[in-house]
């Protein structure tokens, strides 16, 4: 028999007919405040589930099933995420995972789609091919997280920090990231051909000093207000983005194609291997 009991009180929670939580069935139980720390849940079904300030610690929670379940200030600091199963087609279905901690925990493979992760520390966290398509990451830290061959795709990364983040072959067409801090972002390719997709996504605001973007596909992305100062977009395709009173100071734009983007208010005078139209004017 396996009892979970809550982290501060000791008061048992629930009682599973098992000597492992591997495989269990907990769905639609109120395992609110759990001590589940270093726990073996791979493969567990959490449906629904009320967790809410569980303690997850080192936990191993590979291909585990939260579809709906409520993780609001849970910490999740360390533990295997592998292949769970966090997101749905419909906000409703999602996990709720506001306010948590998930520091240096691993979501590779994680289907995140539509799930609430604002206010959430994801400081260190692997996301490598994560799917968190319409996912809520608004004013949450992922610096120096790793979300290679990951998916963004209208991902509300509002006011979120993402210094140092590896974003490398990443698609983040038509996310929000607004005022978003991406200091030192890689946003780039592990490979010759390849390159990070950010097409209609808003930067408005945005923070991308020194951040790699060599090859980026930027087509009609907002850059308006933004600071892309010292920025490699050496070959960026940015056909019909906005650089509206962007500090390009010391930014690379080798090789890129500056006909159709907007430019206007953007002081140009110290940018790099800019190769601007005879016909652009309010430049300054």
């Amino acid at each position: 028999m396996f009892e979970i009991k809550h982290k501060e009180t000791g008061v048992v929670l629930a009682s599973i007919d098992a000597d492992t939580l591997a495989e269990a069935d907990l769905r639609d139980m109120r395992l609110e405040g759990a001590d589940l720390a270093g726990q073996d849940l791979s493969g567990a079904m959490c449906n629904n589930t009320d967790l809410v300030d569980a303690n997850f610690r080192g936990a191993n929670l590979q291909g585990v099933v939260f579809a709906g379940a409520h993780l609001n200030g849970a910490d999740l600091t360390g533990a295997n995420l592998a292949g769970a199963k966090l997101g749905a087609e419909s906000r409703s279905g999602a996990a709720m995972l506001a306010e948590c901690v998930l520091e240096n925990c691993n979501l590779t493979r994680a289907d995140l789609r539509k799930a609430e992760l604002r206010n959430s520390n994801l400081k260190g966290a692997t996301l490598t091919r994560a799917d968190l398509r319409g996912a809520d990451l608004s004013r949450s830290d992922l610096s120096d997280c790793t979300a290679r061959n990951a998916l963004f795709i209208k991902t509300n990364l509002r006011e979120s920090t993402l210094r140092s983040a590896d974003l490398s072959d990443s698609h983040l067409n038509d996310a929000n990231m607004i005022k978003a801090d991406l200091r030192g972002a890689r946003l780039t390719s592990g490979h010759p051909e390849g390159f990070t997709v950010i097409n209609l996504a808003n930067l408005e605001g945005a923070d991308l000093s020194d951040a790699q973007m060599q090859n980026i596909s930027a087509e009609d992305t907002i850059f308006k207000h933004a600071n892309l100062s010292n920025a490699d977009l050496s070959r960026a395709v940015m056909g019909g983005a906005i650089l509206r009173s962007a500090n390009v100071t010391g930014t690379n734009f080798e090789g890129v194609e500056l006909a159709t983007v907007g430019m206007e208010f953007a002081n140009f005078s110290q940018a790099l291997n800019a190769n601007i139209p005879s016909y652009k004017a309010n430049l300054r």
